[in-house]
């Protein structure tokens, strides 16, 4: 369920800077899915087309933290797809922290009402990878993915 984890390095990532003092990638388009949000430190570029692959994933959440290297280095491997992200969480300078943190370099969205879960009517849990061409979804995915691979299978069956 989405919502504050009872562990993990909040301590380590509670004195940031905001989300918009740090440089993030542009995210494409001012909507994901029909839905529209602000891009999470980063400015917005024009609308994607195509198939997205869209994971949504919050700063507390420990298999998160394993999962955005996962989708980052599925994005370099497949560029003929949009990658991005909805961080799904109120402190958007936390979750930029976390992804200065891990090295991650995703363009992502920031989701501080559960705005994108609730209009797609998506289950309410983290790490989540919907993929959509427009605003159509194609696929729902409420699990981990662990390698490049397993999520260019599951990609590659929704398309």
């Amino acid at each position: 369920m989405l919502g504050r984890g009872s562990g993990g390095d909040e301590a380590s990532i509670s004195e940031v800077p905001s989300a918009v003092e740090i440089a993030r990638p542009a995210c494409p388009g001012p909507t994901i899915g029909g839905v529209s949000l602000d891009c999470l430190g980063g400015e917005t570029g024009p609308a994607p087309e195509g198939v997205t692959v869209v994971n949504v994933w919050a700063w507390w959440c420990e298999p998160c933290r394993g999962e955005l290297p996962v989708i980052e280095r599925y994005a370099a491997e497949n560029p003929q797809v949009n990658v991005v992200g909805v961080h799904a969480d109120p402190a958007g300078s936390k979750g930029a922290a976390l992804l200065e943190d891990l090295g991650v370099g995703l363009p992502s969205y920031q989701d501080p009402d559960n705005s994108f879960a609730g209009t797609l009517g998506l289950p309410g849990v983290v790490p989540l990878t919907v993929v959509l061409r427009g605003d159509e979804q194609l696929g729902v995915f409420p699990r981990v993915f662990h390698s490049s691979a397993e999520l260019a299978q599951a990609v590659g069956a929704m398309s």
